[in-house]
């Protein structure tokens, strides 16, 4: 029985990191056009450089997960949280959404959903790895 337990949580933390994977690969993709846009709409340059700044450690937590590192994924949940807070409480990007469907407001919105999707499977995907941790140490 309770090695039916552990196959049924190894087998939700794959699916859940697998969820998770593909979610961080997406806002690296999802980051470039952030910078395009950034880069043709001219804004200061220590919010373009910042941006890229984050651009880059965000690949480089990309490049950790598809090279099997799962301690890639601590700073992934926090880069993610860390993108939310700097993005969400910023009035320009709820003007975006008003106006429209443009270019601009679904990268504001897929940006903020994926990053969201980020910190629900990456913590989920963390607490289910403790959990088989602890239930393996259990077991012997």
């Amino acid at each position: 029985m309770e090695l039916e337990g552990l196959k049924s949580i190894d087998t939700k933390r794959k699916r859940l990191k697998r969820g998770a994977d593909w979610l961080i690969y997406a806002s690296v993709i999802l980051g470039v056009a952030l910078l395009v846009q950034l880069y043709a709409l001219m804004v200061p340059f220590w919010l373009f450089y910042s941006v890229l700044a984050g651009w880059l450690f965000y690949l480089l937590v990309a490049i950790g997960v598809a090279t099997g590192r799962d301690k890639a994924y601590l700073p992934a949940l926090v880069l993610s949280i860390v993108t939310l807070a700097v993005s969400l409480p910023q009035p320009e990007h709820y003007s975006l959404a008003d106006a429209g469907p443009t270019f601009a407001s679904l990268t504001f919105i897929a940006g903020s959903l994926l990053q969201v999707g980020v910190i629900i499977l990456v913590t989920s995907f963390l607490v289910l790895k403790r959990r088989q941790s602890k239930a393996i140490l259990v077991g012997r």
